[in-house]
């Protein structure tokens, strides 16, 4: 019996990055009723792309982030695939500085999210205007990355939280 808990537990474990992801998600598309806010409502799940590229790759591949890129897709009306391309870009940017990243202070932390998180803005804007045929407006994608780079800090503080209790004591 004691077998079955010990494959649970570390089932659980390894879902976290994914399932985590997953509710940011669906917390980004709960509605806020604050005017102007579906325009910039940071997309938490590019956090939780990068944070986890950064700590724990192998616990979040790269078909998982297709999924979730998917989901986030179909869940915000976005262009199907945009998401997902963005997601992936991410995790492979990420992946390729990992080195640089790791052991790091939280400073650099933020700001090599800041960076990546500015060219998925710019890869987000190309895509979408590249689908609608049409060069838009990048005001809005910028005040989304500027949200979402501003949040940052209280995401990434519960993820390194989380990961202290749930997956450093295994």
């Amino acid at each position: 019996m004691r077998a079955v808990w010990v494959r649970l537990d570390l089932w659980a474990r390894n879902i976290t990055p994914a399932g985590l992801t997953f509710v940011l998600i669906l917390v980004t598309m709960l509605p806020t009723h604050l005017p102007g806010f579906a325009r910039v409502t940071p997309v938490l799940a590019l956090i939780s792309v990068y944070h986890w590229a950064v700590y724990r790759p192998h616990l979040l591949p790269a078909w998982a982030v297709f999924i979730l890129g998917l989901l986030q897709d179909f869940l915000s009306g976005a262009p199907i695939g945009i998401n997902v391309l963005v997601f992936l870009t991410v995790q492979w940017l990420v992946l390729s500085q990992r080195q640089f990243l790791v052991g790091k202070s939280f400073l650099i932390y933020w700001f090599g999210f800041a960076l990546v998180a500015l060219v998925a803005a710019g890869e987000m804007w190309l895509l979408a205007s590249i689908h609608f045929l049409s060069l838009l407006s990048p005001n809005g994608i910028f005040a989304q990355y500027l949200v979402t780079a501003g949040i940052f800090p209280v995401i990434a503080w519960m993820f390194l939280r989380w990961q202290r209790v749930f997956l450093d004591q295994g």
